[in-house]
């Protein structure tokens, strides 16, 4: 052993690493801290696109619906035009059945 080490640099060594270890651990923290906020908005990313796809799912179902009663409401509404469009038919071709029976009466036939 050439040089040997003194207590002093022994105890400026051990106060260096000391300080390294604290900085290090302080360093630690930090990341910790940082990856559980990134894990906590993961988590939030994650609800939220859960979320998103509920209401896709919920609006899809809501236009199928709004499909259907659409089409129900053009069957209700052409239902009561084809009642009326018979309706006028059938007083027209009495009112021309009538108009006819006169002609012929008066015709003599």
């Amino acid at each position: 052993m050439d040089n040997p080490v003194t207590h002093r640099e022994l105890e400026q060594f051990k106060e260096l690493m000391e300080s390294e270890n604290d900085r290090l651990k302080e360093e630690n923290d930090r990341q910790n801290h940082r990856i559980n906020n990134l894990e906590e908005s993961i988590k939030e990313i994650s609800n939220l696109t859960a979320a998103t796809q509920k209401l896709a799912d919920n609006m899809e179902n809501m236009l199928k619906v709004q499909e259907q009663q659409s089409n129900r409401l053009a069957q209700i509404e052409n239902r009561d035009g084809e009642k009326w469009r018979k309706a006028m038919a059938y007083i027209g071709t009495a009112i021309l059945g009538a108009v006819l029976a006169i002609v012929f009466a008066k015709i003599g036939l």
